[in-house]
């Protein structure tokens, strides 16, 4: 199976998710190499880039001493050095009745895993202007920050799944691959952290705005104390616009503040008051309603986050109509996508002062233009797209591509995620 990477950056992040899907993987491989049913609890961290996997063996080993093992051990191919690594294993010699060993996978990118010279799968990072053209080897691919469109799905003829690498798939053609027998699916966020880190963002973002960030640099560098005199979370109303995962999370978070929680979602029935009781969520919401409710609720708020999807519906939808319901003096915040605010009714409402402050980790167009005449607002305050950004999230997702990659291989039922067509 040929699996590929798309639009990822190569960083120190983009490396770690590598390892972390390669350690799925290497995991299960040696464990069949081993062909028992030893029960294997793992865990793993990172050092200087290096990732270290502990496999506790919590029953005997009869009759493996390390070279045995190591025999078994899958190879990394490393095109870009030319040569074989072989994992290494370190800690203590494996033993009859041993009880661990340490595998470090080391950071390549493009890589070929191969067990008991039988190659299973193969990983390649793909730079954006070849996919077109290397597409069709592909049986799956992960997708960050590219589009797919028609023309490109109509040549992976062996395209089986496509995941995105997050929960936003607006940029894959859904039709097209429909069409094409692919499957496409995210990765759901209230499993790998994802929401909570957006909710975590919403905050910070929030508090931003209402402790004056950018204004408070300018004061440190002018030398003063005291100012500039800023505000609290308490006593605010917030209007959580989108009650998803992501609200769902920013609302457990907010109720510590002291604030009352408004939210609108197109249908509550998953979320009944008895059913949020059930699932030990509480009483999140002070008051719910529906997409015609939201000009009323922006009336009520002080501070208002968009937690929407993008779509034909909701695209605009914060638009001259919504902002003039707002307080004046109310602040926006938007961790979700650029798509959901008009840019002409923001920008000209900043410019008015209705709009008390902006604070956006998503942008129209992306990546932000560092001219906008936007950013020459100090109640502005963006950030570049990372509210899902973490270590956490990212490692927990990397995690739910070694899962899917073995069960694609297998031929199982893909389980983990969740699928849009």
């Amino acid at each position: 199976m040929h699996l590929c990477f798309i639009g990822f950056e190569r960083d120190a992040l983009w490396r770690r998710v590598i390892e972390t899907s390669l350690a799925v993987c290497i995991l299960e491989l040696f464990r069949l190499s081993l062909n028992k049913d030893a029960s294997v609890a793992d865990s793993m961290h990172f050092t200087n880039g290096v990732l270290h996997w502990d496999l506790h063996f919590e029953q005997a080993i009869q009759d493996w001493e390390l070279e045995s093992l190591m025999t078994f051990m899958t190879t990394i191919y490393d095109s870009e050095i030319g040569g074989l690594e072989r994992i290494r294993c370190v800690g203590n010699r494996i033993r009859k009745r041993a009880s661990s060993c340490t595998v470090l996978v080391l950071s390549y990118f493009t890589i070929m895993i191969a067990f008991a010279n039988i190659l299973f799968w193969k990983v390649d990072d793909v730079p954006l202007d070849d996919v077109p053209n290397v597409i069709e080897k592909y049986h799956m691919c992960v997708v960050k920050n590219m589009k797919l469109d028609s023309n490109v799905l109509s040549r992976a003829t062996q395209m089986k799944l496509v995941m995105q690498y997050g929960v936003g798939v607006e940029g894959i053609d859904i039709n097209a691959a429909t069409k094409y027998g692919i499957k496409v699916a995210r990765i759901p966020g209230d499993v790998t952290g994802n929401a909570a880190s957006c909710a975590e963002m919403a905050i910070y973002l929030m508090m931003g705005l209402l402790r004056k960030q950018n204004e408070m640099q300018i004061v440190v560098r002018q030398r003063k104390l005291g100012e500039p005199v800023g505000d609290t979370l308490l006593g605010k109303t917030v209007f959580i616009l989108g009650f998803g995962n992501i609200g769902i999370d920013l609302a457990k978070r907010l109720r510590a503040f002291g604030v009352k929680i408004i939210a609108t979602k197109r249908s509550w029935g998953s979320y009944s008051q008895d059913s949020c009781q059930t699932n030990v969520l509480g009483d999140l919401v002070d008051e719910k309603g529906g997409h015609e409710d939201i000009h009323k609720f922006a009336s009520n708020a002080d501070i208002i986050v968009c937690c929407l999807s993008l779509n034909r519906q909701t695209a605009g939808i914060v638009n001259e109509t919504f902002i003039s319901s707002m307080r004046k003096g109310a602040l926006l915040v938007n961790i979700a996508r650029g798509g959901l605010l008009d840019y002409e009714a923001v920008l000209n409402h900043l410019k008015s002062g209705h709009l008390g402050g902006l604070a956006i980790d998503v942008a129209w167009t992306e990546p932000f233009d560092p001219d906008d005449p936007i950013l020459k607002f100090k109640n502005v305050i963006i950030t570049p797209h990372v509210a899902g950004v973490t270590e956490h999230s990212y490692r927990s997702m990397a995690k739910v591509v070694g899962d899917v990659s073995l069960q694609l291989h297998a031929g199982a039922s893909l389980t983990g995620i969740e699928f849009v067509n």
